[in-house]
């Protein structure tokens, strides 16, 4: 997860991004991909950091199936992301700070252990929440302060 507070950085210092970082882990323990929000740099409304990593992902391993994989996220998924995941067949999310608006692992909604779905991913929240909250918090501060200018 620091590593992935590590690229939420790099998203708002180098891209001016929502501070969001992703990291994908093999079964094997070895690192498949990493990302950070680009949406806004790429013009593009699915380039959040966890769909940036797992399309690194599948060109690294040249399957979109991700099977054994956790990914480790430092804001909870939202719905877009979580039903990528599930398609992509992850076996574990891992995340950080939970999104009380938009939140799809447990939050608001709760897509990733659905039992509609014909694949489940375990889930585990607020590992390191409070430095990945503040983040974001602080962001969003800024954001706004430059907005009122």
């Amino acid at each position: 997860m620091r590593h992935a507070l590590a690229l939420a950085d790099r998203a708002e210092r180098e891209d001016d991004e929502v501070p969001v970082g992703a990291v994908l882990i093999a079964a094997d323990g070895t690192l498949l991909a990493e990302g950070w929000n680009r949406n806004i740099t790429e013009h593009d409304p699915t380039a959040h950091a966890e769909i940036v990593a797992m399309r690194q992902a599948g060109m690294r391993v040249g399957n979109h199936r991700l099977l054994g994989a956790t990914l480790y996220v430092t804001l909870e998924p939202c719905a877009m992301c979580a039903m990528a995941m599930v398609h992509a067949r992850i076996a574990r999310v891992v995340f950080a700070a939970t999104d009380p608006k938009t939140g799809a692992a447990g939050s608001v909604f709760d897509l990733l252990t659905d039992a509609r779905h014909n694949h489940r991913i375990e889930v585990q929240g607020g590992l390191m929440a409070e430095e990945a909250s503040t983040r974001l918090s602080a962001y969003f501060r800024a954001k706004r302060a430059k907005s009122k200018a």
